[in-house]
Formats: structure tokens, sequence, C-alpha cells
């Protein structure tokens, strides 16, 4: 086999274009390789990945020594490593269990007509002017309104959040930071737990029902329950619970822009949409990476694995493995089986509490743009630009044109009926979700998950 190149290559823009062609020169060359420059092993196979991230020798522990990490990293890394993402069982399930069921399939359908009634509103401000940035306009600001609400964050509290998370999610996403930038990343989860704290424990306006502030607030009650593990989790839910379905919203918008023979194909069969999202999902995944860490010698896909080693198992490039997903770069809405083995909400126990959420979100956002502004396109004056990120796969703009209408809501979704993107939300058998976190090897630095 040949040497393969180092992943570190995918932070150059002209590579992040091309991205799963460059995965596929890495998988053709080896699915399962080290990597000199980010002293990890990288997997990239479907059969390597998905068996990795089951594997009981592997750790998701990132941070076994806390003070390996930078210092001006250290306080963020200590609250990522009581987030359920960062543990291994018996943790991870009693963390998991702490807010579990704000995402059980009954309260993600209550969450529904908010979501339609922000789509709505979006698109209804945009549908006169014939032109949006899909990233600025639509895929941020509604996830974070969604988990705000789901959080029972105060209106006027929302701009603080979103200002909060972006360093966080950068530092997560991208640990090639210099060190003023780590230090805000710290500073900012530091300023966001104060808050969530304050939020959780007020006794002048008791939360919303059904909420998960109303649940947490219960269980802070708990005097057997750690309050700092509640107030890291629900910072885990602030940043990853709209960072990820944001990705996802202009990801999936720039390949069906792309594809416009798909995009008309979902407009003459609607039912396809829970199959769409699936695919799309596969296509291009929102997060790319899940991290693990050896707990001991072992051997991997014929290699021999070292006590500690790391290895970063590449979901994006499985999930374009033509051993699994024949003619993987199509995209296909009538793919048999691909959703319950893409690897982008990750896979094995750290599946993604929000999957369902994101499905469902996605599906509304599509079938919305895809009925309601005629002859969406691209708008040539800007290209599509991605975000320099290892782990995180998203785009920072995305502009589009349409014919403009007055008639906003021509189509729109009933808040109160069954349509394709309730179907969508459930999905087929779940995936779990990728981790993300901040790693440091060897003379290069790289985003793991």
């Amino acid at each position: 086999m040949s040497t393969p190149s180092s992943l570190l290559s995918a932070f150059r823009p002209t590579v992040q274009e091309r991205l799963y062609d460059f995965y596929e020169e890495l998988r053709s060359a080896d699915d399962l390789f080290w990597d000199r420059r980010t002293g990890a092993w990288i997997a990239t196979g479907h059969a390597v990945v998905s068996s990795a991230a089951n594997a009981p020798g592997l750790s998701s522990v990132r941070y076994p020594d806390i003070e390996a990490v930078p210092e001006e990293l250290r306080p963020l890394a200590r609250v990522l490593s009581r987030q359920m993402l960062y543990n291994d069982a018996p943790d991870h399930p009693r963390l998991r269990a702490l807010i579990s069921k704000a995402f059980a399939p009954r309260a993600v359908a209550v969450l529904r007509a908010r979501i339609v009634e922000a789509v709505d509103r979006i698109i209804a401000g945009a549908a006169p002017t014939g032109r949006m940035d899909i990233v600025a306009d639509l895929a941020r600001p509604l996830p974070l309104t969604i988990i705000c609400d789901l959080l029972d964050v105060p209106e006027e509290d929302r701009a603080a959040v979103a200002a909060w998370s972006e360093p966080v999610a950068e530092a997560i996403g991208n640990s090639r930071l210099d060190e003023d930038r780590n230090r805000e990343a710290s500073q900012s989860m530091a300023d966001m737990l104060a808050y969530l704290r304050e939020l959780l424990t007020r006794q002048d306006t008791p939360p919303a029902p059904d909420t998960l502030r109303a649940m947490v607030t219960a269980q802070a009650g708990n005097t057997d329950q750690d309050l700092d593990e509640l107030l890291a989790n629900c910072a885990l839910l602030l940043i990853a619970g709209h960072e990820t379905t944001t990705h996802f919203i202009g990801n999936a918008t720039l390949a069906l822009l792309r594809h416009p023979d798909a995009a008309d194909q979902l407009r003459r069969r609607p039912e396809l949409l829970p199959a769409a999202v699936e695919e799309l999902l596969r296509y291009d995944a929102p997060v790319q990476l899940m991290l693990r860490r050896a707990r001991h010698d072992l051997d991997l896909a014929g290699r021999k694995i070292a006590e500690g080693q790391t290895v970063l198992l590449v979901g994006g490039a499985a999930n374009r493995d033509p051993a699994v997903f024949p003619d993987p770069h199509v995209l296909d809405f009538e793919r048999a089986g691909s959703g319950g083995r893409h690897m982008s909400f990750g896979h094995g126990p750290h599946f993604c509490l929000g999957a369902a959420l994101a499905r469902l979100e996605g599906a509304i956002v599509l079938e919305a743009l895809l009925t309601r502004l005629p002859d969406l396109r691209l708008d040539g004056t800007e290209p599509p630009r991605w975000q320099r990120s290892l782990n995180f796969r998203g785009l920072t703009r995305l502009d589009v044109a349409f014919t403009p209408t007055s008639d906003a809501r021509t189509g729109a979704t009933s808040a109160t009926s069954a349509t394709p993107a309730d179907a969508a939300a459930s999905g087929p058998a779940p995936a779990p979700h990728a981790d993300g976190c901040p790693v440091r090897h060897g003379d290069g630095e790289v985003a793991g998950a």
C-alpha cells in the first residue's frame, strides 16, 4: 500500500471543497494507518470505524491527564471531562440518564409546533426579498431558538448564549488555535456555566412545563446529584444542540442545490423526505470524527494499537465507503437501508440524544425551502464557504436566490397535521452522535470527536 497523506491536509480550503475525494484517497491507500503528523491512528473504512466505535478496549475519555492539556485550555477541558460524551461506563450511562427524557420521541414531538412556527417566520421574512444567506438567516438561528426553548432560556438571554457558544465550538472543532482564542473558549464556557447555574436555581420565575429546565431543576433538588455535572451537560446541549444541526441544514441545502434533479424528486415525491434526510446526513455529515483512546495494547483490523494511543474514526469517510454504500458519491434517496448504517450520528453507546430533534428540524426546513421558495438556486455572487475544522463540517455562508413572493405561507406545513417531516424525525434504527473535543498530538494538532 502507498503511504497516505496526513489527515491534517483537510484543513486546506482547497481540500475542504473536495473533502470526500480526499477521504477516498486516504481509504484507498489504507483504511487504518498511523498519521505521524497528528500522532494518531486514522480509520477511514466503514468496517473499522463501526467496530472501533464499539470496541471495549477503546475509551471515550478525552483527558486522562488534565495537566497535559495546554494551561489556557485546562478550564475548558475540566468541564468537557464532566460531560457524557467524554466518559465511559459507568459514568457515561449515569450522566446520559440525567437528561435523556428531554429527547424522548414524545418530548421531541412537543417541539414540532415551535419548529414550524420558527421556520414560517424566517421564510416569511425572506420570501419577498428573493435572497437569503441560508447559514446566517436560517440554519444558525433556528436550532439555537429550539434548543433554547428546550432549556427554557429567556429570549433576552439568547444572544449571550450564542456568543458564548461560538468560541467553545471553535475550540472543540479545531484545537489548532492560538493561546488567546483558547483562553477565550475557556472563559466563554465559564460564563455559560455561571449563567446556567443562575437559570437552574432561579426562584423568581418557575420553569416552563415540558422543558429541560423543569426536569433539571427537579434533578438539582436531589442532594445526591452533582449540580456541576448537570451544568456541564446542559452546556453541552446548548453548544452541540444547535451547532451540528446548523451544519446539517447548510450542508443538506447545498447538496440539493447542486443536485437539482434530486430536489425536484423530493418536490414530486414528498414521501421520500425521511429517506432523503438520512441520505443527506450520509452524503455530507455535520460531524466528521469520533475519537477513541486505547485502554491497553490491542489489535484493531490487524494493526497493533499501543496503550494510550489515539484512534480517530473518520465517520465522514466511512459514509462514502463503497463496500457499504455502492456509488457512494451519488445522492440517492432510494438507497436501500443507508439510514441505519451511516456514521453521521456516530456509532455505539454514545448515541446522539438529539438525533430525532435534528432529523425533525432538518426535514421541516427542507420541506419549506423546496415548496415555498420558487426557483430556489445558488446565488453566484458568493461561493459557499466552509469553516476551517477537521471535526465539524459546515458552511460559514451559503447565498441563495429565488423568485420573490408575497405569499410566503403558500405550501406552509401545518403545525398540527402529520407530514413526511414527522416520519423523518423518528428515522431508521437510531445511530449515535459523534463527540467532539480538542486534542494535542505530537508536532501537529487535530480536533477529535
